[in-house]
């Protein structure tokens, strides 16, 4: 049986995939950023144990990204920051998701 730490720990395991393969891919610009960033957060927080989201969608590495004529790229993890915070009866876990040597790492911040 998992304890409780280790459920929450889970849970945000969870969340994490379900963010990054759910909205990897989707088109994004400078103009469409907050939006997209409150849609994933909104997303996200649905999910049971889910807290609170929070995605910042860089606007300048959107701009560098995009290559071509039609004003947008495709959403990567490279693009982003997320930290979450997840509730498993008395247990609180906190991750975040940033660019560590040009990989977008999932990790374990902090246990409460």
């Amino acid at each position: 049986m998992a304890t409780d730490v280790e459920q929450a720990c889970f849970e945000a395991g969870i969340k994490f995939g379900s963010l990054y393969h759910q909205f990897a891919g989707t088109p994004v610009s400078p103009r469409s950023t907050r939006s997209l960033e409150r849609a994933m957060e909104e997303a996200i927080e649905n999910q049971p144990h889910c807290a609170s989201v929070s995605v910042t969608i860089f606007d300048d590495r959107v701009a560098d990204a995009i290559d071509h004529e039609n004003g947008y790229t495709e959403l990567t993890g490279s693009l982003m920051e997320v930290e979450m915070r997840i509730e498993f009866r008395e247990q609180v876990v906190r991750t975040r998701m940033a660019m560590e040597d040009g990989y977008p790492l999932m990790k374990l911040v902090g246990v409460e």
